[in-house]
């Protein structure tokens, strides 16, 4: 079975726009992935506001922070004060949210969403998508214009951008290559508790 998942970001756009952006796709269900779902910047996208606009459209509002969110509250998940995406990789309750998600795009059209419009820039793809990858899973990105990044894409964009910093070694294997750019994006977007970040 050929099963799909989309990720977009919320971004600044009004509740019209990302709604178009939806309905463009034929997305059924929003699963928000952020830790908290409120936007201290962008009020639109507050959970209970948001679910009652997608609910117009008929679009389903899930929200799964809790288990696929960028943040945790188990410091093993810490390391200098720093979210460690491996380590919330590890979690039970992550895994619970990667079931759901499975699940769930066997039946619906399923948009991960999270605030970031650069799915590069977010945990939605170096995170989550990464965990998803190696199934039977074609993960669509959908950009600010309204266009598809299919996640190879992203892959090759985000290598490309780090490609002097990922220390290649000969007996390295593309799928290796990647997997290092990965971490590597990972350490640079993860949170920071002091940081105070709002829209993740």
């Amino acid at each position: 079975m050929n099963l799909n998942l989309y990720t977009i970001g919320h971004s600044t756009h009004t509740i019209e726009k990302f709604i178009e952006l939806l309905l463009m796709h034929s997305i059924s269900t929003v699963c928000d992935v952020r830790s908290s779902p409120y936007s201290k910047f962008n009020p639109q996208f507050n959970r209970e506001l948001l679910k009652e606009e997608l609910s117009k459209e008929n679009i389903a509002y899930v929200f799964l922070g809790k288990e696929l969110g960028p943040r945790s509250d188990d410091f093993d998940c810490y390391k200098n004060g720093k979210v460690q995406y491996a380590e919330l990789a590890k979690k039970e309750i992550f895994h619970q949210g990667l079931g759901r998600l499975k699940e769930g795009i066997k039946k619906y059209k399923v948009a991960l969403m999270c605030s970031e419009k650069d799915p590069a820039a977010c945990h939605r793809a170096i995170l989550i998508c990464r965990n998803l990858k190696s199934e039977q899973i074609e993960i669509k990105h959908i950009l600010e214009d309204g266009s598809i990044e299919f996640n190879n894409e992203l892959e090759k964009r985000i290598t490309q951008k780090l490609w002097k910093k990922l220390q290649i070694e000969l007996s390295d294997s593309k799928e290796d290559i990647i997997q290092r750019a990965y971490d590597m994006q990972g350490e640079r977007i993860a949170y920071v508790p002091q940081e105070n970040n709002e829209d993740i």
